[in-house]
């Protein structure tokens, strides 16, 4: 559940992308980055061009254009979150730490993937009155996640927790996307072709 992929793409990998990331002085994390993509195609976003690259540098990385290196990675991810949300065996998940990793690392990265979700979503969905109930009400939701100040046990209790609210927010997320990505008509076509 901590990595994500289409069953026909090789996962995305949370440390790698992270240090990645790091390493290329882009501020926000792996999480982040994967979040506000999920929200931007969730929402019907249109990822032909190159809007949505100069969309997101104004997001997590002050404006400046992306090196190539980077741009190349961006692009994959869309389209990796992309065939995924489009993956008849609802293979998308969220990007986040591994489960080896501290319950306390793994909640303020879903935090920051949900906060950038709902960033992603906003620039493209704007008026929320427009929705049906069900996206509001997950959209609702998100932003009262966004706002928890998650005090946990590293015990099973706070890693069942920790599940179920990763496992809401997938569904949640595919729930939008199959409600205004695919009516959209984006195709949610990026720069790269998908094998």
């Amino acid at each position: 559940m901590s990595e994500t992929g289409s069953s026909n793409a090789k996962p995305l990998n949370y440390d790698q992308l992270n240090e990645f990331f790091e390493q290329q002085g882009i501020l926000s994390s792996a999480a982040e980055v994967h979040g506000i993509l999920t929200g931007m195609v969730a929402s019907g976003a249109s990822l032909k061009g190159e809007d949505w690259l100069t969309l997101l540098s104004d997001l997590i990385h002050e404006g400046q254009s992306f090196k190539p290196v980077v741009k190349e990675q961006l692009i994959e991810m869309a389209a990796d979150v992309c065939a995924s949300m489009r993956d008849p065996d609802l293979g998308f998940n969220l990007l986040l730490p591994n489960d080896h990793e501290a319950l306390v690392e793994r909640l303020g990265s879903m935090i920051g993937w949900v906060q950038s979700y709902l960033v992603g979503f906003g620039v493209n969905q704007t008026n929320l009155a427009g929705l049906s109930d069900d996206v509001r009400e997950v959209i609702d939701d998100m932003v009262e996640i966004a706002k928890l100040d998650f005090a946990v046990d590293d015990d099973e209790e706070g890693e069942r927790a920790y599940y179920e609210v990763v496992e809401y927010l997938r569904i949640s997320a595919m729930l939008c996307f199959n409600e205004l990505g695919q009516r959209a008509g984006t195709d949610c076509v990026t720069n790269k072709i998908l094998h």
